[in-house]
């Protein structure tokens, strides 16, 4: 197999870029969850190539049957806590601990980022974090929720028997709004933002480089597949592992 390489030059200039900047936003997609060996959603091999999306994700078929999406997703996502991040969760979460990364938005929901230590992740689609109430919005954490979808169960209220319904975005709901205000502020601050393993083609998360952009910051993309913004970009890299395990040496193994 091709050892995948990246230029040196290209990531002393990404480090430059990440150590100087005065508001540094990463954004990832589904390419930062498939290292971690979770399925992505479109892609070639993705969930929605073998499961019917509104089948899985459609408030209103949850509400008239919670257990279809119970049963689509026992693994997918109620097998999350046997998934561990990635080099890319590592070295973000590295970032910001070292005070050069202000913020993570994501349109995953896999809580990688946060198992890897990353502290203000800004969650655009929802989070499987907490399940609630669909009646009485008494609140249900993923552990316990897991432990009783992987019997084969599914989750009822036990306050008042109602559906349990994770905080996820499903199709027919509105996006979180709090998240999507501090992803909106974050994306018109930032001087740099670096987009990771998203194709950028869903609304509205898609608009927010372009909100970098016009504000005078500048976009640094790492993504396998084109993307409408590869002609504004400062920087650009095809491999995430490679790309950041030399972005770990440049600027934590000198």
């Amino acid at each position: 197999m091709e050892k995948k390489t990246t230029n040196q030059s290209d990531i002393e200039k990404l480090a430059e870029l990440i150590t100087t900047s005065r508001h540094c936003v990463a954004f990832t997609g589904a390419g930062v969850s498939t290292l971690s060996g979770i399925q992505d959603f479109r892609g070639k091999n993705g969930l929605y190539q073998t499961i019917n999306a509104d089948d899985m994700f459609d408030i209103r078929k949850f509400r008239q049957d919670p257990s279809v999406y119970y049963s689509l997703s026992k693994d997918f996502i109620y097998g999350l806590d046997e998934k561990e991040p990635s080099t890319v969760h590592c070295v973000l979460a590295k970032l910001e601990q070292a005070g050069f990364l202000n913020a993570i938005i994501t349109q995953n929901v896999d809580l990688l980022h946060q198992k890897a230590g990353s502290k203000n992740v800004i969650e655009i689609h929802g989070t499987p974090a907490t399940h609630r109430c669909l009646d009485c919005s008494f609140i249900m954490p993923f552990p316990e929720v897991t432990s009783i979808v992987r019997t084969g169960a599914v989750p009822r209220c036990p306050k008042c028997g109602g559906s349990i319904k994770p905080d996820i975005t499903f199709f027919g709901e509105s996006l979180p709004q709090q998240a999507l205000a501090d992803a909106d502020r974050n994306a018109r601050t930032a001087d740099l933002m670096i987009i990771l393993g998203t194709s950028l083609v869903v609304q509205p998360a898609a608009s927010l480089p372009g909100m970098t952009l016009r504000a005078g910051g500048k976009i640094v993309l790492v993504n396998d597949m084109p993307t409408p913004l590869d002609e504004y970009a400062t920087l650009r890299f095809s491999d995430l592992q490679t790309t950041f395990e030399a972005l770990e040496k440049a600027l934590f193994q000198k």
